[in-house]
């Protein structure tokens, strides 16, 4: 998902062997310093999301400023404020969020279940609440958050399952769409509605519900 860009440099200062600076103290062209204004530019659109509290709130300017770059920059990268935004999320918990393939469907979905519930009650949560609701007004930002956040997760989500079906702990033929909104929606109702506790051993009881109970459903047809 990520872009770069180049900066202009001195090819003649440059060590062509290793790719670091000339004699002359000039960069090379490469990514670098690219990558590292975008990494820039996604701390500061978290840092600033926390202080203001809410989408709206938030400039392109006030992060382009936050992170020591030209407004043109952060565009270069990202069309619109809800894509940076939901980038930002996005790249904050994609390690915490890879589905672990222990050889157990369940035990894989569960695990990375707890990890979600983890990040909703810290202070990310705030930020994933923020998109939510902002999205709600605003139908750039909940595309962006599904197609930035919650689709590539979705797609590691249908090779887990799958992997369960393949090794026989799902039926074939199961519905994955049904499946993961079942496992997935319980989580969202508590975070937003807060009628309920959440924390990390609901995701277990969510997993034990709705794959145990898919064991015993027969076979579509009958």
């Amino acid at each position: 998902m990520v872009q770069n860009h180049t900066r202009r440099a001195n090819a003649g200062n440059a060590d062509p062997r290793n790719g670091i600076e000339g004699a002359a103290g000039k960069r090379p062209p490469g990514r670098p310093r690219s990558e590292a204004s975008r990494q820039s530019i996604l701390r500061s659109t978290l840092k600033l999301l926390k202080q203001h509290g809410g989408f709206a709130e938030l400039s392109i300017e006030a992060i382009a400023a936050d992170a020591n770059v030209g407004k043109t920059t952060v565009y270069r990268w990202w069309p619109t404020k809800a894509a940076l935004v939901a980038d930002a999320f996005s790249t904050s918990a994609d390690q915490e969020l890879r589905f672990p393939d222990t050889g157990s469907v369940q035990r894989d979905m569960s695990l990375q279940m707890r990890r979600l519930i983890r990040i909703f009650r810290s202070n990310r949560g705030k930020l994933v609440a923020a998109l939510l609701a902002g999205g709600q007004s605003d139908p750039k930002l909940i595309q962006a958050f599904r197609e930035r956040f919650l689709w590539p997760r979705r797609k590691q989500a249908y090779q887990t399952l799958q992997r369960g079906i393949d090794r026989g702990e799902l039926p074939a033929g199961s519905d994955l769409d049904l499946v993961l909104d079942s496992l997935y929606g319980p989580i969202y109702m508590r975070f937003l509605i807060r009628h309920d506790k959440l924390d990390e051993s609901f995701a277990d009881d969510i997993c034990a519900l709705i794959l145990n109970g898919l064991k015993c459903r027969p076979p579509r047809g009958n």
